[in-house]
């Protein structure tokens, strides 16, 4: 029987759910028209079953429950494509209202831990097509290795082979880097931690630890404000999402502005969440998020293990402030700031560091810096390019990390 000892960073989200925020990522894949379900589950088992193990693998904890004895991964006997992928027709008319109801019943759905953590739902009567709604737990991976693990059922054609070559998987990894590139979104949350620590920081150490200490102040004293999105986070969890915005306008906007792409969608999101406050609070003020920092490299392939590689920052939503080019001008120079500051090392450093302590002292920790935020602000590139999946062409594809503590607003 295989078994393998869960890694410190990874035990951290596999001992973090509880009720009110499960440490799950969801995602949803729309198709275009109703795959040949039998060819997907055929790729699905081949390409991802058999490449990573984790998906055939049960976490276990330690002999005794001992808390610092690490849990293991260990091989399902057990193990069935069945108690994984379900397949539901979603009630007429069948369009993203109904959808998006389906993935709001399952948020507050905890995974089985007799089984591999992970499950699909294969949905038809997603208006003339499909969709495929994937749940899988963060301690088996995080969300950029999560999207590569989905583009891995994908094909460049309708005609594509069920059996994928080592160099296909390897095109498919660099899809991502692409998608950055292509975006101009080089220059946003997907910060290169290791490249920003050997080349912007140690030539100048007394810079390095003058930033360093700020970072820190900043992480120790940053409050989550009192607002209509603080408090206690409820069980009850809701999924939605917007029309596609055309990216042509969004870059159009950063060229116009000398701003990022994903300088223009924070401050959106700023003018979004400061129109709720306003509403519900007379009164709008500055709203923290927490943001991922890939450590992975975008143009490489996943390392069989998955596992979760990436840093966090605390960044400062301007939903305060009163016109949108305010708004825009505050992201810039905030986010600006994050990327030449070392809080990203920092945060991974407490990662790895809070991995090899207990369940209790985890929580203690992760809840103090989660609860200085109101909820987790992603940025995961998708394919610029046209990807198939069983035949039947991907329209959209959708993405949620789970929140912490008392975080109650994800968004992606």
């Amino acid at each position: 029987m295989g078994t393998r000892a869960i890694e410190p960073v990874d035990t951290i989200w596999l001992n973090m759910d509880r009720d009110n925020n499960l440490m799950v990522i969801e995602s949803v894949m729309m198709l275009e028209s109703p795959p040949d379900w039998e060819r997907f589950l055929d790729v699905l088992q081949r390409r991802v079953v058999e490449v990573y193990p984790v998906f055939s693998q049960r976490p276990v904890r330690a002999a005794g429950g001992l808390p610092f004895l690490p849990s293991r991964w260990e091989d399902d006997t057990d193990f069935s494509l069945a108690r994984h992928v379900h397949r539901v027709t979603l009630p007429a008319p069948g369009g993203d209202e109904e959808l998006q109801d389906y993935v709001t019943e399952h948020l507050s759905v905890r995974l089985p831990r007799d089984r591999p953590l992970w499950e699909m739902h294969l949905v038809d009567g997603y208006g003339e097509g499909a969709a495929v709604y994937s749940r899988l737990h963060h301690a088996m991976a995080d969300g950029i290795a999560l999207m590569q693990v989905l583009l891995s059922l994908t094909d460049a054609t309708a005609e594509g082979a069920a059996h994928a070559s080592p160099a296909a998987r390897r095109h498919t990894s660099g899809l991502l880097g692409t998608a950055v590139h292509r975006a101009g979104a080089t220059a946003s949350v997907l910060f290169d931690a290791p490249r920003l620590l050997t080349t912007s920081h140690l030539g100048d150490a007394v810079k390095l630890a003058a930033k360093a200490t700020g970072a820190t102040t900043k992480l120790l004293f940053a409050r989550n404000p009192d607002s209509a999105l603080s408090g206690v986070a409820t069980v009850s969890k809701r999924a939605i999402w917007a029309p596609p915005i055309p990216l042509a306008d969004v870059v159009a906007v950063a060229h116009g502005t000398g701003t990022t792409v994903n300088d223009v969608l924070m401050s959106a999101l700023a003018g979004a969440v400061s129109t709720y406050l306003a509403a519900r609070h007379g009164q709008a003020v500055d709203i923290p998020t927490m943001v991922p920092v890939n450590l992975r490299p975008l143009d490489q392939p996943l390392p069989r293990e998955l596992g979760n590689r990436f840093a966090l920052v605390l960044f400062s939503l301007p939903s305060g402030l009163g016109t949108s080019f305010a708004r825009l001008a505050e992201t810039k120079r905030r986010m600006d700031a994050i990327k030449t500051s070392p809080e990203a090392l920092l945060t991974m450093g407490m990662i790895y560091g809070v991995g090899h302590t207990g369940p209790e002292l985890e929580r203690l920790v992760v809840d103090f810096f989660a609860n200085k935020a109101t909820g987790v602000t992603t940025n995961v590139p998708g394919p610029s390019t046209s990807r198939y999946v069983a035949g039947t062409r991907i329209s959209a594809m959708l993405g949620w990390a789970p929140e912490s503590g008392n975080q109650a607003l994800g968004t992606a």
